[in-house]
């Protein structure tokens, strides 16, 4: 029989069993965002410079996946993954604007990824906009 402290007993046994390898927790690092883009830039530098490993997925180069996105809405809500200040909102009509909602949102962001907030930064099931040296310090200990 196994007991929590680790002995086998039985049949006149008493083995230490030896202990399980400890493994490394692995963190899932993406960074999302459009590689032309200053604050994307910066965050990369800074992830760059720390030396953390994570994968870039450039929204416009690579896509973006709808179940992603969706997931970013859900959590995030989609005033704050919906990006007010740059050239692509300003651009829509008033009448598009105001017709923006959880209902619209999501169609017209996979249609211009530009339009989403950057960088989004997941670390495992967590999500961060913007990027902020002080943030990432916090974040990664650094």
């Amino acid at each position: 029989m196994f007991f929590p402290g680790g002995v086998l007993q039985g049949a006149g046994l008493s083995d230490k069993i030896p202990p399980m390898p400890q493994q490394d927790f692995i963190m899932t690092i993406k960074l999302y965002g459009i590689k032309n883009c200053d604050t994307v830039k910066k965050a990369r530098k800074w992830l760059d410079q720390h030396g953390i490993e994570y994968r870039f997925v450039d929204h416009r180069a690579d896509g973006l996946d709808p179940a992603e996105l969706q997931h970013w809405l859900e959590q995030l809500g989609w005033e704050q993954v919906l990006n007010k200040r740059g050239t692509s909102y300003r651009a829509l009509s008033d009448a598009d604007k105001a017709s923006l909602g959880p209902d619209t949102a999501a169609a017209l962001l996979q249609a211009q990824p530009a339009m989403i907030k950057r960088p989004l930064l997941v670390l495992d099931d967590e999500l961060h906009l913007g990027f902020k040296p002080e943030l990432y310090s916090r974040l990664f200990n650094k």
